[in-house]
């Protein structure tokens, strides 16, 4: 069945085929909010909230537009409004500095958005890179691979691998840099 159909049967009082909508889309509902969030468990919360909001505004759905771009708006709307929602813990300079010692473990909201936003703009910019320097770099930083390892993987030179991490980096420094400007 097309998904106007699933729907169709849904509108009509037939709930069980909500569930093959939902097979259909939760890697896709799942995928968008993990990427905001990086928290499993919250994730899994918020498309299950997604999915209610889904099924409460199936009505309002109109075939003119597919329905994994209505499902993928409804998602981004719902991360808008849990993020409009979550109030911004503040804390006083008495409270940051106990007994004159910073609290360098703690994590403040804006921290944690800074961090993320900082992650996002560097994985932008490797994915930019010519590919004979983004996978040695992502293997090394993302998997954690070591330059040896990363070699035997590849099936090249060690010196060559050193050399395209080395490259790659210079250019990822200076795009970073212009990316700031």
């Amino acid at each position: 069945m097309t998904d106007y159909e699933l729907i169709t049967a849904v509108l009509a009082g037939e709930q069980e085929f909500f569930g093959e909508l939902v097979n259909r889309y939760k890697n896709l509902v799942y995928s968008i909010i993990i990427k905001q969030i990086r928290d499993r468990e919250e994730a899994h919360d918020l498309s299950q909230d997604v999915f209610i909001k889904v099924y409460k505004n199936l009505g309002k759905y109109t075939p003119e537009y597919k329905f994994s771009t209505w499902i993928m708006r409804i998602t981004s709307n719902h991360l808008i409004d849990m993020h409009r929602k979550r109030k911004i813990e503040t804390i006083s300079y008495e409270e940051y500095t106990l007994n004159g010692a910073s609290l360098a473990g703690v994590h403040s909201p804006e921290a944690e958005i800074i961090k993320r936003e900082q992650s996002e703009r560097i994985e932008k910019i490797v994915s930019a890179l010519p590919e004979v320097y983004k996978t040695p770099i992502s293997l090394y930083h993302d998997e954690g691979l070591s330059y040896q390892e990363i070699a035997d993987k590849i099936n090249e030179p060690l010196s060559k691998i050193k050399n395209r991490i080395f490259r790659g980096r210079k250019i990822l420094k200076s795009l970073l840099a212009e990316s700031e400007v």
